[in-house]
């Protein structure tokens, strides 16, 4: 899981192998990585189906693995690598979680919280901002949801 690189693309492209693994499953395609020191630290993909659980988001399960390898809740030298724009439930956890820095691929105009329906991260009320970067891989990204989401209607 470890490798070491600097490049936003090469994070991103380990995202979006994680979320091609959820879409496997027949679970939304969303993928995340937590990386520290420009290593990959942890890995998740959305589970809410297998677990029939309202938080199992590609961004919790990334989350919840990093503070188990760090053996800290404070994730403040980890940046977070997601194909979608996190949901508000997702963008507070990265509040809680002290996250140094969130950069995702497709842009999410019906739930995101970080640039389209609210801006957490930014936010001067809450005790904690982070830099966001979007729309990195957003073209295939965004058509791994789309094409998950057609074939979806086609069997119903």
């Amino acid at each position: 899981m470890a490798h070491a690189t600097n490049s936003h693309e090469y994070f991103l492209t380990e995202a979006l192998r994680l979320a091609k693994k959820a879409g496997a499953c027949d679970e939304v395609p969303i993928g995340a990585v937590v990386v520290k020191d420009s290593t990959i630290i942890s890995e998740g993909f959305n589970r809410r189906e297998q677990a029939q659980s309202a938080t199992g988001h590609a961004e919790i399960m990334a989350i919840e693995a990093a503070c188990h390898t760090l053996h800290s809740w404070r994730l403040a030298d980890c940046d977070l690598y997601v194909s979608l724009e996190p949901c508000l439930m997702c963008a507070g956890a990265l509040v809680q979680a002290r996250i140094r820095a969130v950069y995702f691929g497709a842009w999410d105009p019906k739930g995101g919280a970080l640039g389209s329906l609210y801006k957490i991260h930014e936010d001067v009320r809450l005790n904690h901002r982070f830099l966001v970067q979007g729309g990195i891989c957003a073209e295939e990204c965004g058509r791994l949801l789309s094409t998950f989401f057609q074939a979806k209607r086609k069997r119903s």
